[in-house]
């Protein structure tokens, strides 16, 4: 991203998350109260058009057609690592580490996320941002939350964790959701040797996209349009891993890979037969992996 801006593609994200938020409760894959808080004047128009009948059909699909898959993908991405989150939290997890946390919105509106410690952390001027609309939405910050201020590509992770008030002895659940593609390799690998050095029973998960979309997109559905709007946004891709190395490369930093799945199936299994019929975005993939201390 370019400081001194916040992300636009996190804001393309919390446009996502808003328009599935204004869709009825019994269709809605979740529900995020505060998505519409970090948009612009104009987007925030656009997602609250879809709560017109006659909208909420067809601005979704005027999205997919301009980025093929991005939306459909965003918003299956969130379900799933929503749904990961809530187990962790069922289990004991005391600790979460959003990396990269943009605009989520997770500690403030997972059900009994406040019985935890929640460390967000990203580039200051995109926190700067999220602190402002959050602020003028709850008023102020919950006591649960951190908010913590870094550059993954400058800046090392465990010492600003640290001064955050981290603690390393706590099982741990890292969510790193859209960022990893955005990093240098070194940046990545310090990240997850970190991670991997976690108390036993931490966990991962972390978004990647396939080696080959930097390599040759040509032939990758919506990758074109999708190439275009990083170049305008300078946020540019520049990092992806082969889905049949992963495994390994995790296991030489101190992680077990327990999930890999790529968008089609976690679009299909929360959006049925209409996540088979979107296209776009199969390069993009979610994983799992577990600390083995």
């Amino acid at each position: 991203m370019r400081p001194p801006a916040a992300s636009r593609t996190a804001e393309y994200m919390a446009l996502f998350r808003a328009i599935e938020s204004f869709r009825r409760p019994e269709t809605r894959l979740f529900h995020d109260p505060f998505a519409g808080e970090f948009l612009r004047p104009a987007l925030r128009v656009v997602a609250s058009l879809t709560r017109a009948p006659i909208l909420s059909a067809a601005i979704p699909r005027l999205i997919d057609l301009k980025w093929p898959g991005a939306r459909s993908s965003g918003v299956a991405r969130t379900r799933l690592i929503d749904d990961l989150l809530v187990d962790s939290l069922r289990n004991g997890i005391g600790q979460v580490v959003i990396l990269g946390a943009g605009f989520d919105c997770r500690a403030y509106r997972i059900p009994e996320i406040e019985r935890a410690r929640v460390f967000e952390v990203d580039h200051p001027a995109t926190l700067a941002v999220k602190r402002r609309c959050l602020e003028r939405a709850l008023g102020s910050l919950p006591s649960h939350v951190v908010l913590v201020e870094t550059d993954f590509n400058r800046q090392a992770l465990p010492v600003s964790l640290q001064a955050a008030g981290f603690d390393s002895a706590l099982r741990t659940f890292y969510i790193w959701e859209g960022v990893t593609n955005y990093l240098t390799d070194q940046a990545v690998d310090a990240t997850l040797r970190f991670v991997g050095a976690s108390a036993p029973g931490s966990r991962i998960l972390f978004t990647y996209v396939h080696r080959e979309i930097l390599q040759d997109a040509a032939g990758i559905a919506g990758s074109r349009a999708l190439s275009r709007t990083l170049r305008r946004a300078g946020e540019e891709w520049t990092f992806g891993f082969d889905p049949v190395e992963l495994p390994g490369y995790l296991k030489t930093r101190g992680l077990e890979l327990s999930v890999d799945i790529g968008s089609l199936e976690y679009r299909t299994r929360y959006l049925k037969s209409g996540g088979i019929r979107l296209n776009g975005y199969e390069f993009y993939r979610a994983a799992l992996a577990d600390a083995i201390g």
